[in-house]
């Protein structure tokens, strides 16, 4: 018993979650020790604690140093290779590549796969190119760009778009929300930037979505511009900059703006409708992102701009501009009805079947084909609309079908309907006869 004490004080504590035998060999290093260096020998301590002399020996002789142990092997180094090639490509989207690694055998789990392809994204992002902050002078350069977001509007959550404009330099902010981001949308948010403002800057930068640039060519700087809006920038004066492609971070103060908008001005937020929302958006603009101290500047973008900014920005020029036409081709089908946006709109009976043309104004629209009168409407809204015939009732020709070739071979009723034999006068089997008596 008293045995039992001794060894039982000497053994060293093994540290909380060890395993089995890594803590049994410590405590036996442990006490192999302890006794030794209280003046018992290497037989009496082999003896008291069974153990080979040479044990006794071997933990007198060294350190304790837990043992080695390599990873174990986890299931997705066999995908290894296939990982570390295939997660840059998708920009480490874990969710893609754990929908290809099932296809591949994968069985794991997704936390699995995110823990696994975390260092290597880590390495990835170390080398990403730094970007160099512009800055502009007042009253050269505006931002804009779009966002989306969904939004209480009465009983139900709708997805609206968010225009963002950002002065340069002063980082003032307009937003405006619409329900898609057409070409109308974007034309309409302009002027009204321009007019919160009070003027507009000398150039306005943009990503490349295909309201604004049809098609671009970096190498060449030739660019396809969307004719209208370029129009309408000309009307205003403006020089529109385009970021190069994949470079959507030159224009990185409107994007923070953007993230701004949603998370500040409409966080938690519901409205009645979609004039509500573009109302409280106006106040929150002036009242809250205006006089906010600016994490760049470190000042408030109102003042910034008040001292000097607001002398530098072009007055727009007041006449109203010139009204957006597009012009558009259609054939007219057989019920006479010609789609424009979805909407229908009757044209003359005599135009089917002709190529039209159709010039959609921002509230007309006007057909024609070749020397005729044109046919002009009022443009309908929405979707899915009918236009209703502006002149006298057409009449639409009615053929009648063609009769069909003698009397009906098939009727059940006529007794004489099946095996009819077709009739012939009597003059042909004359002729026949006298062939044959030749």
């Amino acid at each position: 018993m008293m045995e039992t004490d001794v060894t039982s004080e000497i053994l060293s504590p093994a540290p909380t979650g060890a395993e089995e035998g890594i803590v049994i060999k410590q405590n036996e290093w442990g006490a192999v020790r302890t006794l030794f260096t209280q003046g018992m020998s290497k037989i009496a301590i082999a003896r008291q604690l069974d153990l080979s002399v040479k044990t006794v020996r071997k933990w007198l002789s060294c350190q304790w140093q837990p043992p080695h142990r390599g990873s174990p092997p986890r299931a997705l180094d066999r995908f290894s290779a296939f990982l570390k090639n295939r997660a840059p490509e998708v920009g480490f989207n874990a969710v893609v590549l754990l929908r290809e690694l099932r296809g591949l055998g994968y069985e794991g789990s997704y936390p699995a796969l995110v823990r696994y392809i975390r260092p290597v994204r880590q390495a990835a992002r170390q080398g990403i190119e730094p970007t160099r902050r512009f800055e502009t002078e007042p009253g050269q350069q505006a931002q804009v760009d779009w966002g989306s977001t969904a939004v209480w509007c009465g009983p139900e959550q709708i997805r609206v778009h968010l225009f963002v404009m950002v002065l340069g330099y002063s980082r003032r902010l307009f937003a405006k929300a619409y329900l898609n981001e057409r070409l109308d949308s974007l034309l309409d948010a302009h002027a009204a930037a321009f007019s919160h403002f009070g003027g507009r800057t000398r150039e306005i930068l943009y990503d490349n979505p295909r309201t604004i640039v049809l098609r671009k060519d970096e190498a060449s700087g030739h660019v396809e511009w969307n004719r209208s809006f370029k129009d309408r920038m000309d009307f205003y004066g403006v020089e529109i900059r385009l970021c190069r492609f994949y470079r959507a971070q030159t224009k990185g103060k409107v994007e923070s703006g953007v993230k701004y908008v949603k998370r500040n001005a409409l966080a938690g937020r519901r409205f009645r409708d979609l004039d509500e929302l573009n109302a409280w958006l106006l106040q929150w603009c002036v009242e809250v992102a205006d006089e906010r101290l600016h994490g760049t500047t470190h000042e408030r973008p109102a003042e910034r701009f008040a001292r000097d900014e607001v002398g530098q920005l072009i007055e727009v020029d007041a006449r109203r501009p010139p009204p957006r036409e597009r012009l558009e081709r259609r054939v007219v089908p057989a019920d006479t009805y010609v789609s424009v946006e979805t909407n229908r709109y009757p044209v003359p009976v005599a135009w089917v079947g002709h190529e039209v043309e159709v010039r959609i104004l921002p509230d007309e629209i006007i057909l024609w084909w070749g020397e005729a009168e044109p046919v002009s409407y009022a443009r309908l809204s929405g979707k899915y609309g009918v236009a209703r015939w502006p002149g006298v009732p057409r009449t639409f020709p009615r053929p009648l079908p063609a009769p069909p070739e003698g009397p009906p071979r098939f009727d059940p009723a006529y007794r004489l309907a099946y095996g009819e034999v077709e009739l012939r006068p009597l003059t042909c089997y004359e002729a026949l006869v006298e062939e044959v008596a030749r």
